[in-house]
């Protein structure tokens, strides 16, 4: 006897929703990592570019085969996006981000994501009215190293934090770039000190005061070349930073002090792509180290992209942005 065969539900594959972005502000590290680095998300498309130069947005629309590149920027936030990568110099991340979170897109902005402290509390106001994310491109905090550091502070696996420093040193000779226009938000504290406060709070919490200098010891700019501080934080400890554009050679060591022993994370800051090294030595144990690869860039896009497509909080907040820029405001007042 043939047993007749019971056709089989057909499973319909459910193809996941795709996040439509665009990129505002073409430069070269749009160009080199930000749209490389969106393109490896599987959930999300680059549907626009956007640059004030309509060459320049044809000539990288074409490269990475976007379906729009515009020079009106109006028309760029209408073709169709959800979420908008501002990539551009310093002094347009105000107007560009604000009108993006006015027409309802959800913003990743470049740090530091205002020219001003005012400036980033309006825009923290704005994506809140609009019920709409704003996050900063604060990266190091995704390293899987440093995420381990920060469980470890939090257990207090080296006791009561004494001390945390954070290094960023490049070299960075003055040329034709608004990163050597102190009217235009340049200068290593805005540029690479921004990231230090946001590794220092992560790791301990928010500042209570900060102290330090500026300096031009190697390049004369119309911005410092060098800039070295000192915070407290709210719930106890110290943490230092010093950033620069004079050192073509740096440890760029993030060192966390407990009164129990001590972490160190190499080759994280400043060092893309490398090995990198957690080194954990605690008093009546023996000494540990982990090592890791990781694309920071690409983790921290997937984290925003989850945030968006589950619609819940973004980590790295507006109000982090914010916070940054008032340090970076008190830190330069006091050195004038």
């Amino acid at each position: 006897m043939k047993i007749q065969e019971v056709p089989q539900k057909i499973k319909i594959p459910h193809f996941p929703k795709k996040l439509l972005w665009g990129v505002a502000g073409l430069g070269g590290f749009a160009e080199s990592s930000v749209i490389p680095t969106l393109q490896q998300l599987k959930r999300s498309k680059i549907v626009s570019v956007y640059s004030g130069n309509k060459g320049r947005a044809e000539v990288i629309g074409k490269k990475f085969a976007t379906d729009n590149f515009f020079d009106n920027y109006d028309e760029f936030l209408n073709s169709g996006i959800e979420v908008v990568y501002v990539a551009s110099a310093n002094p347009d991340h105000f107007n560009q981000t604000i009108r993006a979170l006015e027409a309802g897109k959800h913003v990743l902005c470049e740090k530091p994501m205002a020219m001003t402290s005012a400036e980033a509390e309006q825009m923290v106001k704005v994506a809140k009215e609009h019920n709409v994310f704003l996050s900063v491109n604060y990266v190091h905090r995704f390293h899987p190293l440093l995420r381990k550091a920060k469980e470890l502070v939090d257990k207090m696996f080296v006791g009561k934090v004494i001390s945390i420093s954070a290094d960023f040193n490049i070299d960075y000779p003055p040329g034709d770039n608004y990163r050597f226009v102190r009217s235009k938000g340049g200068g290593p504290l805005r540029d690479l000190g921004t990231h230090m406060f946001d590794v220092l709070r992560y790791l301990n919490g928010e500042i209570s005061e900060i102290k330090g200098f500026e300096d031009n010891v190697v390049y004369s700019s119309d911005v410092e070349d060098f800039a070295i501080g000192t915070v407290k934080f709210e719930n106890g400890g110290y943490g230092s930073f010093n950033v620069s554009f004079n050192a073509a050679k740096a440890p760029n060591e993030i060192v966390i002090q407990g009164n129990k022993g001590y972490i160190t994370i190499q080759n994280v800051v400043g060092k893309k792509f490398a090995s990198a090294k957690l080194i954990i030595d605690v008093h009546g144990e023996t000494k540990k180290t982990f090592r890791r690869r990781a694309n920071t860039l690409l983790i921290r896009f997937r984290e925003f992209q989850k945030a968006v497509l589950h619609n819940t909080q973004p980590e790295v907040t507006g109000e982090d942005g914010w916070r940054n820029l008032i340090l970076i405001e008190k830190f330069e007042a006091q050195c004038k």
